[in-house]
């Protein structure tokens, strides 16, 4: 059973659902609105103790190279 990311059009909330089943209906926990988005995520695993991401390097909020994207966090 996935987790999926969605966004709300009505409040702007961001939130995580587990889905049972693909009837279920989706509903904002904030404002209990309808008009929800599915999200792209990003994975991420461990390896020992070393943390390594999916994610790709252009997020789409990413800053010059030097410093970490406030936004996936990833350092480019």
């Amino acid at each position: 059973m996935p987790i999926y990311e969605y966004h709300c059009a009505k409040c702007g909330e961001e939130f995580e659902k587990l889905i049972l089943g693909d009837t279920e209906s989706i509903s904002c926990p904030e404002c209990q609105g309808t008009e929800v988005r599915k999200l792209m995520s990003a994975c991420a695993f461990s390896v020992g103790s070393t943390f390594k991401s999916t994610a790709s390097s252009s997020c789409g909020s990413c800053k010059p190279a030097s410093t970490a994207c406030s936004a996936c966090s990833v350092k480019h």
